[in-house]
């Protein structure tokens, strides 16, 4: 039964973890308000690091928090830090490094905060982390800010889900500090939707999941660029390759990238909420209906409005605004790619908390030799 996975139940918790989230946030108000003035008032630059899911956690935020504090923030992985460091740090430097990690412990997440500490001028950390017990929130210091996120969010199975969506909630949180008060509605607001939506749209996806595809395409502007970027990955991972999958902005879409899409293909569209963004992107669905014969269409948006049913196979509505600020209602979207991955990975026979045969992929990377000089 699928009901006995970490993995399903890591998704559908995700609603209540973010609440208890906000509620951590509330309580601790002036002490991260007091940490993140200080810095910027300094000129620190905002870096928003982590690797693999964690890093696409920046992806999706850099662009989403420009109503923020954090606005001009730059997304850069921690795999990019360790490798090629001089390429983003000087002795000139004054970094406000962001550290998403579900464990703490990977050898990436530490390295990059010693190879930023020893490649930039000043540095101050947000650890932004889900375990209590990793090397990540034991480091102290007074240049230092810990937030630990609930304990249900440090998910036992290998795919983050709800670790993935709690720290970008969080850091969003985090950007909008003087605000948090009046922003808690939103926030609420949010887990509202994705709570009636997941259990709404649940068996359809799986049925969607069960079809013949072999490859996936996920398609999002802007923030949902990014959520998407995690989307692809949650599938690829879930099927332990089996279904190979992609990303790309729709409109980047249409240079080249189009070329992947075959008579194997499902594809997924995260459809701003944005009526101005909306338009470009309903032109490459029809086109890429009209043009192409394919598996399965699944369109995720807040509402039908301007779609046909000829559009899609299968349309997820998640009932946020669009006047929602994209820093909190972007997050909204990930569960459409985190119930595909585990649906299909049951239905090609695998183990969605452990779907690695292999063992190519483990829950924290190991193997990796730190080289810092």
């Amino acid at each position: 039964m699928t009901q006995n996975y970490n993995t399903y139940k890591e998704i559908l918790q995700q609603p209540k973890v973010w609440i208890k989230t906000l509620d951590y946030v509330r309580a601790h108000k002036q002490e991260i308000q007091a940490f993140v003035e200080k810095y910027l008032k300094e000129n620190y630059e905002i870096v928003l690091t982590g690797a693999g899911t964690s890093a696409y956690i920046g992806d999706a935020l850099e662009p989403a928090l420009f109503t923020t504090s954090f606005r001009g923030a730059k997304a850069i992985a921690t795999t990019d830090i360790i490798t090629n460091p001089q390429m983003f740090f000087d002795k000139d430097s004054k970094v406000l490094l962001v550290s998403f990690a579900r464990s703490g412990n990977s050898p990436e997440s530490v390295g990059a905060i010693k190879t930023v500490e020893k490649t930039a001028g000043k540095v101050a950390h947000i650890f932004i982390t889900c375990n209590k017990d990793g090397e990540l929130a034991r480091t102290k210091g007074d240049n230092i800010l810990c937030i630990l996120l609930p304990p249900e969010t440090n998910d036992l199975s290998l795919a983050m889900t709800s670790s993935y969506s709690t720290m970008m909630l969080c850091c969003s949180m985090i950007a909008n500090i003087g605000r948090i008060d009046q922003d808690a509605p939103l926030i609420k607001e949010v887990a509202d939707c994705v709570e009636k939506a997941m259990a709404k749209y649940e068996p359809a996806i799986e049925k969607l999941a069960s079809r013949d595809f072999k490859r996936a395409i996920f398609l999002g502007s802007g923030p949902l660029k990014g959520v998407a970027e995690e989307c692809r990955l949650k599938l690829q991972e879930l099927t332990d390759g089996a279904v190979m999958c992609a990303f790309d902005s729709f409109l980047g879409f249409r240079h080249g990238p189009k070329a992947v899409v075959k008579g194997d293909s499902l594809l997924i569209y995260l459809v701003s909420p944005n009526p101005a963004v909306r338009r470009y992107e309903l032109d490459l669905i029809r086109q890429v209906k009209a043009n192409n014969s394919v598996v399965g269409t699944l369109v995720a948006c807040f509402s039908k409005e301007g779609l046909a049913e000829s559009d899609y196979d299968l349309c997820v509505e998640t009932g946020i605004t669009p006047s929602m600020p994209a820093c909190y209602g972007a997050v909204s979207y990930a569960f459409v790619g985190q119930m595909l991955g585990m649906f299909k990975s049951v239905n090609i026979g695998l183990c969605p908390d452990s779907p690695s045969v292999s063992g190519n992929i483990s829950r924290v990377v190991e193997g990796v030799t730190l080289y810092i000089d």
